[in-house]
């Protein structure tokens, strides 16, 4: 995944879920947050 800052992913995860995305794209955004260890974000 591109380097997105660390607000913008958390942000665009919040936003996916809102709108209701593909849950497939919610769960890459999900597995990056966890990659990064901001679950704490969530």
């Amino acid at each position: 995944m591109i380097k997105l800052p660390d607000d913008l992913l958390i942000e665009s995860y919040f936003k996916a879920i809102d709108i209701k995305l593909n849950p497939h794209f919610i769960q890459l955004l999900e597995a990056e947050i966890r990659r990064r260890s901001l679950q704490y974000k969530i």
